[in-house]
């Protein structure tokens, strides 16, 4: 476990952190622009010195205000991956890939010839930075950092450079990487769909402070949060299997708490794991099932009711598996009208209709093509 509370003063932000990271997956820090991601991490990498407090990795305090402990950056043992790649100009693939294991104070980890495998860049190692394209450059990088043999990975929108294909691309990668490795992943982003394909675990970052944490599921359907994380659009995100391919459709339907979702066609084999993503506002509800072009209507309990800006009521629903709840929740945006006419209240059985188009699928297993 990352053990950290911290403050750090820089000239136009103060940042306050308590957290508890988990010792395995992926852990996405989201956030608007200036809330303090990039500067907690520059922290733990040892980059910028806190103000006070401490950072604890499995016991080992690698900074510690009050004992006066502040371990250099390259005794820390993380591999660091920034959004630029800051690959070294005068060396080859090769020679930036072997400055890496040069440094790595460990012997058992990632091997030169299975990074290589693994990333796909045995073609570029005589190659000089400045001849690779974006996506190659950042291969390269990581590779580095993973032949560092570091006890976690920390990555700093290593891919908001890059185009939508080789974005695509490189995730396929990084979503292999803690389960081939063992490591856990440190990752800042405003990406949803890179939080749906990498993180286990998010942490809400706004105005400097950590405002919420928990595991991705939880915090991404919160619509208490959605004011605070920027570019993610209310929603729910919903865990399940996909059970079915209609190919003549180019559709998939996929099994969440026993309910069957058709969406967009998945890439994905039969039993593969998906998170799929539903915004609120293209959520309407009914009091039965009706015959409508929506392809997906959910059986489930209103939880909640809350009052929204504007018009609106934001209404929490519990899915159903059979006749029990399933724990799966679904948000609706609707009007107070809406929600005065249906009667809307805690405990009240209702339909949820939406779309296929209306849900964003993406894959969980290990897999280095993507639904979209």
């Amino acid at each position: 476990m990352i053990d950290i509370d911290l403050r750090i003063e820089r000239r136009t932000l103060s940042v306050q952190a308590q957290l508890a990271l988990p010792a395995h997956g992926v852990t996405a820090v989201i956030g608007r622009s200036g809330g303090g991601k990039s500067t907690l991490l520059h922290a733990i990498a040892g980059l910028l010195r806190p103000a006070s407090g401490h950072i604890h990795v499995a016991g080992r305090p690698l900074f510690d205000a009050a004992r006066r402990i502040d371990v250099p950056p390259h005794r820390r043992e993380f591999g660091v991956v920034f959004q630029e790649g800051r690959l070294f100009p005068h060396l080859s693939v090769r020679g930036n890939l072997r400055y890496g294991a040069q440094l790595a104070p460990r012997h058992d980890g990632p091997e030169f010839d299975d990074v290589v495998n693994l990333l796909g860049i045995a073609p570029l190692l005589a190659r000089r930075p400045h001849t690779l394209s974006g996506g190659e450059r950042q291969r390269v990088a990581i590779g580095r950092a993973l032949l560092c043999r570091p006890r976690a990975l920390l990555m700093d929108e290593p891919l908001a450079s890059l185009d939508p294909p080789r974005r695509h691309e490189l995730l396929g990668y990084l979503a292999e990487l803690p389960q081939r490795y063992g490591l856990p992943l440190l990752y800042v982003t405003h990406q949803i769909d890179e939080v749906l394909r990498l993180a286990d675990h998010v942490v809400v970052m706004s105005e400097g402070r950590t405002v919420a944490a928990g595991p991705t599921l939880a915090i991404l359907s919160d619509l208490s949060l959605q004011p605070l994380v920027g570019r993610f659009e209310a929603g729910s995100v919903l865990a399940g299997h996909v059970a079915e391919q209609l190919a003549d459709w180019q559709l998939t339907r996929v099994d969440v708490a026993g309910q069957r979702i058709t969406v967009p066609q998945l890439a994905l084999p039969i039993g593969a794991a998906v998170r799929l993503r539903i915004r609120a506002r293209d959520v309407a509800l009914q009091r039965e099932v009706l015959a409508s072009s929506a392809s997906n209507q959910l059986s489930g309990t209103v939880t909640r009711v809350l009052d929204r800006d504007g018009p609106y009521s934001a209404v929490e629903l519990t899915l159903h598996a059979g006749a029990a709840p399933a724990g799966e929740t679904l948000w609706a945006l609707v009007t107070r009208r809406s929600v005065h006419q249906l009667g809307l209240a805690a405990g009240q059985p209702v339909v949820a209709s939406f779309k296929a188009v209306a849900v964003e699928g993406r894959s969980t297993a290990q897999f280095t093509e993507t639904g979209a």
